[in-house]
Parts: structure tokens; C-alpha cells; sequence
């Protein structure tokens, strides 16, 4: 019987919970010294000067990094070397080379909460004293900090891959004079912050021109080549360490300041730094969701069948480097419709620059969609399921080719009879509970399956244990297991045998763990790996005439339990252990590189779900809570039940915050966040949390990849806002476009 699809525990989770899980502010070096990062209070100008007397005077201070002691990174283009030293021209500054770092390498200041200065002392409160004895002047410039300002100079995006920024077919303006309904509605979402219980930490320690790293990170491989570009030195002289990740979300995808800043401190203190961000310095330096507007105009006939879609995105960038959040990923591939029109852009602002953050696009672009097709269907007086009905893509609309595998119907009739959506009465204020409004929202829920190539070895020991690698991550999201699942499944072996490796650079490389592909990438390769171990180990077996297999083909041979046993006579057997111990008692490896190929070309690729909504609203205090949520979801072929439910679990809950309490509060004047902690940026609690019911709709996709899997860290989370948004509009009559979704707005 497979392994893989059970629903085991977690192998790692006794570490966990008895504190033995070592995250990367835990690793204990000898003379670690502390590091805490200044950070500017203006939005945009320069460093007028830098009074470090009082801080280097503070006890157990080691030193004061600046812009005017920092090491130099990196040559500007055009300055020359002599006698060892850099000398630049007068009109050139110096910057490393991604320009998204600020790594004290000029006095220009692009945002609040900047990293202007790096104070390195014995202990962190030492640090922490010290770094507030600092005095730093600045010259002020006026900062563009209006977003409706910013729109009046927009900027088109560079195209991502399958991302462009604008797209088209049809006719949308001559089908949309054809259309009977039209729908012409404007949506925003406002600036999100990442918020994992784990913090951004880096260890940094120098060997000579060798370092040592301990960073949480979702990109072991992608710090690995960003520090060593930094520092002009080849990225094997840089090792990445990160065994566990106290959650990522998208913002440990990338690599941010404090990161190399943190290797800078180490190397000018000439012994290992930790640099630990506080909670209130989350908010700027490592990213957020953007400012969304996003204006989508519908075209329908009196049947619901989409004429035209319009969907226009803008949505705010830094001045420091650009991120697009691409809202119009969805609207493109979703619903059958011969005319449809997109289009991305810009708005600048004086901001830490935006990041990934947990469904980037799909779930601000989902609020807005989901949220107009149930307009639609009020004004077309139709119900919401049965529009998306009428509407169902048979292959993707976009590329003209068919899907690897779509369950939606499935999801749709499953959900719904679940959540019992035909006892409905779709009148909006028609369903109360004594006083209390009553309403019931749905909305469709995608996201794409994507996979980049990854490696994986897989060992064979004596003792009959097996260790497997691959350079991965596991964020809390169920690596550890999967992949021992995967790997025990091709060797034939039992779980407990086998011990999966992850978050070392010294190990095969795999891809970043972000965009819901970890699984589809390095699942290939692990099992690639394990099966080229067993055919190693069956080969070995074949040619040993002490075997009781030997001479048989390979393919009349299976592997279980630790055994090699002949299929037609399972009496011919032999323990792997007895194989490996006869050809000389050492390791047996095998390697493994795993790609997509051109199924992509052929295919379009994405999971699909039907989340339902019920909500009660208080009619006096505008009180919202979310008492149960139904949500089906076809994602392939499921690793391990649990961890798939858990991850399916957590996205709907990151859903219910996102649309009705996520919403980082800036002060416009200075741009900085006032909501940066715990306490004042509101997301779910358990005292929030109604039964949320998730059905796994069986799902076999043999196109994707060799293991038929699909992510699903982030589909859980899009189309949530939207049936929230929806079922809110059912309840009040009171259509809310802009989130989140909070008491005042549902009583004005």
C-alpha cells in the first residue's frame, strides 16, 4: 500500500513542540556578537550627518557601521582601482549590485524605515541601547506619498514570464455595445504586511573569504548567490544553513537588506553577528502587499454568458525597484469569454519596495473578479454558481489549450450541497437569525501549478536507513514529511527508515519555496533519486550470484518494507541491507535533476476550487463574524492528507483576514506603518475561527508531473475575500469594494 497520499504525522513535529527544531536565531557560535539595524524616520532625502560619540561610548559597544565606514561592495561602473582602493568619480555613488539592498553604500534615503546604520555590541540589549543613542540628521526631500497623485504618472511593468503586462482578444468594445448587462465597478485592497510568528534573523560568520550563514529564508540557493555577488567573492565560498522556517508567506522568498548587512557587521567585527529584526521593523525593509485599484467592466447576455471582460490593475511600487502584483493573472484563464482586455500598471511611491505575499495577484485580483461576477449575477437576477456555470472554461480561454486536469464542476456540486447553498433565498436582508443578518456568499478559488527543476540524492546506508537531499525548505508547510513519503514510496521502504535533509546550500539545489511549487519541483526529483537507488540496488542484486534474485530482469522485481522480492515468486527475496553489505559494505547513492519539459506548451496548468461563505452581522455595532466556511478544492494528487488540509486550512484563514480585518495603517504624511505589531495589524485569532469543512475532490493529473501533484499553500487563500465580500452584500444589501470589510463600513 502507497504512502504517499496517507495522512501521517508530521517527522518533524516532536521536534517542534519539544523546542529541539533549531530556527536560524538559535544557532549558538562562539563570540557571537549582536547587531540591530537603524532605520531612517524620513521618506526620501539624504544623511546630513551621523553622531555615532554617544552610541560607541555605550557598554559592550564593538562597532558602529554608517554609510561613511561601511565596506565597499561593489565597483561602480567606470571607477578604477588603485593601490588596492576604489576610486570612484565624484558623480558616481556606490551600490551593490541589487539595487533593491540598501547596504550603506551612499547617504540617499528612498523610504521610512531604511536601514541607515548597523550597531554591533556583545549582547542585543547592549546593541539595542546603543542603536537608540544614535543621532541622525537628515535632509528632507518631499516624498511622493499620495497614491492618487502617484496615478497621475503611471508606468507600464517589465513583463514577467506568462505575466505580460497587457493582454487581449477579441473585440471587447464592440461586444460590449452587444451586451444586455453591464457591470462597471472599481475594487481596491490596501497595503498588507507578512507577519510569521519567526521574525527575519541571519547569523553571519566569517572563515577567512569563506562564510557561514544562518538566514530564514524561503531561497537558501538565492542568498547563497546575492551575498556572494555582494562581495565579488564565487558563491561556493558562501554556505546558506536553514533547516526550519518559522513561516515565510513570501517575504523570506527574496533576499533583503539585513541579510547582507548582517555579513557586512561580521566582517567588520571580525567575529560571527546575529541581526534579529524586531516585530516593528517587519514594516518597510522586507516587503508587503501593495496598494491595489483594480476597475474591471463586464459585458453579459440575459443568459449570463460573458460578452467582454475589462480588468485594469494598478497597483503601487517603490521608487528603489519595482514589483507588479499581477491582479489580472486570474481574470485571463478563468471564464470562457472571446473578448477580454487587461492591463498592469504602476504607481510610484516613497515605500519599501512591495514582495510576494501569499497568492500575489490571485488573491487581490480574486477579491475583485469573484467579487463582480456576483454583482452580475444580482443585476442578471441569476444565481452565482449558476453564472460561473454558464461561464465554464472547457480549455484555458487564454493560451487555446486544454487544462491537465480541471475538477471545478466537481468542487462547485461538492461545496455547495455540503454547505447547503439551494436552501438559499437570494434576496439580500431575507435571512436573519433573531436579529442578527444572515448571509451567504461563494466565489471560485485558483491558482496556477507551477515547477522549476530541482535535484535530489538519495543514500542507501548499511544499517538499511536511507538519507535523501535536496537544497528545500520547509516553512512549517509539511517538506519534511512529503518528501519521506515520496522517497520510502519509490524505494520500498518504511517511512521511519528514511531521513530527509533539507536548507543547506551543500546540497543538491532546488528552487525557491514560494509560488506553491515545492512539491511539484522537488517531489520529481526525490523521487527520480529513490528510484534510481532502487534500480542501483536491484541491478547490484541481479549480478550477485550469492542473491536469491540473481538473474532475473529488473522489471519482475518490487521493492517493499526494505526487501527486494520477485513479483511471481515472493518467496525469492533478499533484505537491501544483505545487497548492500555483499558489494563491499559502503553507501549506495544515486543522483537525480528534475525539469518541466514542454507539457507546459501543451497544457495549462492550474488547481481550482468553490469556497462558501456564511456570515452574521450584528445591524447595530456592524459586527461581522464568519460561523462556517465550505471549501472543495481539486489539487492534483494529494501527498499527505493532513499537511494538504492544514495548508488548505491555513489559506482560508488567511483569507477570512484579508478580507475582513489585514490592512497596514501608514500615516500618509511620513509614510511609515502605525499599526507595525501584533497588538494593533488584526489578523484571525481562534476566537475568530467557525468550522471551516474542506473536501479534497480526488483528482488525477498525469500531465504536470511524474507524481501528479499540484501545490497547495496558496489556492486556500484566493476567492475567500470575495465570498466573504459576497455573503456581506447578502446579508446588508451593502456591496463593500474596498478592504477590508470592517464594522463601519457595513454601518454607513
Amino acid at each position: 500500500m502507497s504512502v504517499v497520499g496517507q495522512g501521517i504525522d508530521r517527522v518533524d513535529g516532536r521536534l517542534k513542540v519539544t523546542g529541539a527544531a533549531t530556527y536560524s536565531a538559535e544557532h549558538k557560535l562562539p563570540q557571537l556578537a549582536h547587531a540591530v539595524m537603524v532605520q531612517s524616520t524620513v521618506a526620501k532625502g539624504r544623511i546630513a550627518s551621523i553622531d555615532s560619540t554617544a552610541a560607541k561610548g555605550m557598554p559592550g559597544v564593538i562597532a558602529v557601521m554608517t554609510h561613511q565606514n561601511a565596506p565597499c561592495l561593489a565597483l561602480p561602473q567606470g571607477s578604477e582601482k588603485k593601490e588596492g582602493k576604489e576610486q570612484s568619480k565624484p558623480d558616481q555613488k556606490k551600490q551593490p549590485p541589487n539595487p533593491k539592498l540598501s547596504l550603506l553604500q551612499d547617504d540617499v534615503v528612498w523610504y521610512n524605515a531604511q536601514p541607515v546604520a548597523v550597531v554591533i555590541a556583545d549582547t542585543f540589549e547592549h546593541a539595542r541601547d546603543a542603536a537608540r543613542r544614535l543621532q541622525v540628521r537628515y535632509t528632507a526631500e518631499r516624498a511622493q506619498l499620495d497614491f492618487a497623485q502617484a496615478k497621475k504618472k503611471l508606468r507600464r511593468p517589465e513583463p514577467q514570464p506568462e505575466r505580460p503586462s497587457d493582454t487581449g482578444r477579441g473585440n471587447v468594445a464592440r461586444s460590449m455595445e452587444r451586451a444586455a448587462q453591464r457591470l462597471d465597478v472599481t475594487y481596491t485592497t490596501p497595503m498588507e504586511n507578512h507577519n510569521p510568528i519567526e521574525p527575519h534573523a541571519t547569523i553571519a560568520h566569517w572563515n577567512g573569504s569563506s562564510l557561514v550563514m544562518y538566514d530564514s529564508t524561503q531561497n537558501v540557493s538565492g542568498v547563497q548567490r546575492t551575498v556572494a555577488s555582494s562581495f565579488g567573492i564565487a558563491p561556493e565560498q558562501v554556505r546558506v544553513i536553514c533547516p526550519f522556517v518559522g513561516g515565510g508567506f513570501g517575504c523570506k522568498g527574496s533576499v533583503w537588506s539585513h541579510v547582507v548587512l548582517a555579513a557586512m557587521a561580521a566582517k567588520m567585527a571580525g567575529r560571527p553577528v546575529k541581526l534579529v529584526l524586531e516585530r516593528t521593523q517587519m514594516y518597510g525593509p522586507v516587503g508587503a502587499r501593495p496598494l491595489t485599484e483594480q476597475h474591471l467592466v463586464l459585458g453579459a447576455s440575459t443568459a449570463g454568458k460573458l460578452a467582454a471582460v475589462r480588468h485594469d490593475t494598478i497597483s503601487s511600487t517603490a521608487f528603489l525597484d519595482d514589483f507588479t502584483e499581477p491582479c489580472t493573472a486570474a481574470t485571463r484563464m478563468l471564464y470562457a469569454s472571446d473578448s477580454l482586455q487587461t492591463s498592469q500598471r504602476l504607481a510610484t511611491l516613497n515605500v519599501g519596495i512591495p514582495t510576494y505575499m501569499r497568492a500575489p495577484g490571485e488573491s487581490s485580483g480574486s477579491f475583485a473578479l469573484e467579487s463582480a461576477m456576483d454583482e452580475l449575477a444580482y443585476r442578471l437576477n441569476m444565481d452565482p454558481v449558476q453564472l460561473r456555470l454558464a461561464n465554464y472554461a472547457e480549455k484555458d480561454p487564454e493560451k487555446d489549450v486544454p487544462w491537465s486536469s480541471k475538477s471545478l464542476r466537481e468542487c462547485y456540486r461538492v461545496a455547495g450541497e455540503r454547505f447547503g447553498w439551494d436552501k438559499r433565498n437570494p434576496q439580500p436582508r431575507s435571512m436573519k437569525n433573531g436579529r442578527t443578518l444572515v448571509g451567504w456568499g461563494m466565489a471560485t478559488a485558483t491558482y496556477p501549478a507551477n515547477r522549476q527543476k530541482a535535484k535530489a540524492t538519495a543514500i542507501l546506508l548499511p544499517d538499511g536507513t536511507a538519507v535523501v537531499r535536496s537544497g528545500s525548505h520547509d516553512l512549517g508547510t509539511g517538506t519534511y514529511t512529503v518528501m519521506s513519503q515520496i522517497a520510502a514510496d519509490a524505494l520500498g521502504l518504511p517511512v521511519s527508515k528514511v531521513r530527509f535533509q533539507l536548507g543547506d546550500t551543500m546540497l543538491p539545489e532546488a528552487p525557491v519555496s514560494g509560488g506553491s511549487q515545492t512539491v511539484a519541483s522537488v517531489g520529481p526529483a526525490v523521487h527520480q533519486a529513490a528510484r534510481a537507488l532502487r534500480d542501483k540496488l536491484m541491478e547490484l542484486a541481479i549480478a550477485d550470484t550469492a542473491s536469491p534474485l540473481h538473474g532475473m530482469a529488473a522489471g519482475d522485481i518490487d521493492a517493499a518494507d526494505g526487501w527486494l522480492v520477485a513479483r511471481a515468486a515472493p518467496g525469492r527475496r533478499e533484505q537491501m541491507t544483505a545487497i548492500v553489505a555483499r558489494a563491499g559494505g559502503e553507501p549506495v547513492s544515486a543522483d537525480a535533476n528534475a525539469a518541466p519539459g514542454e507539457e507546459k506548451k501543451r497544457y495549462a496548468m492550474h488547481a481550482f476550487g468553490a469556497v462558501f461563505v456564511e456570515v452574521h452581522i450584528d445591524p447595530d455595532v456592524g459586527t461581522i463574524r464568519v460561523p462556517r466556511i465550505v471549501g472543495a478544492y481539486g489539487v492534483g494528487r494529494v501527498m499527505n492528507r493532513k499537511t494538504t488540509h492544514s495548508q488548505l486550512m491555513g489559506g482560508i484563514v488567511w483569507g477570512m483576514g484579508m478580507g475582513l480585518m489585514e490592512k497596514t495603517e501608514m500615516d500618509w504624511r511620513f509614510g511609515r506603518a502605525v499599526n507595525a505589531n501584533l497588538a494593533d495589524y488584526h489578523v484571525p485569532v481562534n476566537a475568530d475561527i467557525g468550522a471551516i469543512d474542506i473536501v479534497i475532490v480526488d483528482e488525477e493529473d498525469k500531465q504536470i508531473n511524474e507524481l501528479g501533484a499540484k501545490g497547495v499553500g496558496e489556492i486556500g487563500i484566493t476567492g475567500v475575500a470575495a465570498a466573504i465580500a459576497n455573503a456581506v452584500y447578502h446579508a446588508t444589501g451593502k456591496r463593500i469594494r474596498d478592504l477590508p470589510i470592517t464594522p463601519d463600513k457595513v454601518m454607513v
